[in-house]
């Protein structure tokens, strides 16, 4: 069912998916729903840790004072809290447009324009910008400490090292009993100073075969 009808303003939609693999379908399908006509609908697909996107950056300079604005969640507009506060703040006070959050009818600007419902919408809105930031620095630890298990269990990230030159282990042995110094060494096996220095730690660990 549409909403615009009555409204002097315009109506837009916006829809962010964080990677450009993931679809964006359940977002426009529920923009659209609502009425927001195809060619006002801007869609990101990157990272909403901060709001320097394209599309955002166009829709910021379109909207004016009673457009009307949809979202599908808090979380499609950003995940960073005070970034999130200070969007919002920017669009509704500023700018003067009206913004709905689709999955939270408590955050629906055009309702409640005395001081309670202000109060209340400002309320809803930093307890769900905090759970966003929260979730997206839960994820992080997560991340980190799936790695650090991986690591515990021997799987190494990155590239795999390069092979090691066929001289490397005269080289470094000729360079360990002083006889010639890290310049040179590094100069006969074609390698940076610093990469010598770091491989042959990593040969006196690791022991020659």
């Amino acid at each position: 069912m549409k909403e615009t009808s009555g409204r002097q303003g315009a109506v837009y939609g916006y829809a962010r998916v964080s990677a450009r693999d993931q679809n964006t379908d359940r977002q426009l399908i529920a923009l659209r729903e609502k009425g927001v006509r195809e060619k006002d609908i801007f869609t990101d697909k990157q990272s909403g840790k901060d709001f320097s996107r394209p599309q955002y950056r166009r829709l910021l300079r379109k909207l004016k004072k009673d457009d009307l604005l949809y979202i599908k969640s808090i979380d499609r507009l950003g995940r960073n809290y005070k970034e999130i506060l200070e969007q919002w703040r920017l669009l509704t006070k500023e700018k003067g447009a009206d913004i709905v959050v689709l999955d939270m009818p408590l955050l629906d600007t055009r309702r409640g324009k005395d001081l309670m419902g202000t109060f209340l919408s400002d309320i809803v809105l930093q307890v769900l910008s905090f759970v966003a930031e929260n979730e997206r620095a839960n994820i992080r630890q997560r991340q980190a400490e799936g790695i650090a298990a991986a690591k515990a269990r021997g799987v190494r990230f990155g590239r795999p090292p390069s092979p090691l030159p066929e001289n490397f282990p005269a080289v470094y042995q000729r360079w360990k009993a002083r006889q010639i110094t890290g310049v040179a060494a590094a100069k006969a096996c074609g390698m940076p100073l610093s990469s010598f220095r770091y491989r042959a730690a990593a040969y006196e660990n690791a022991g020659p075969p």
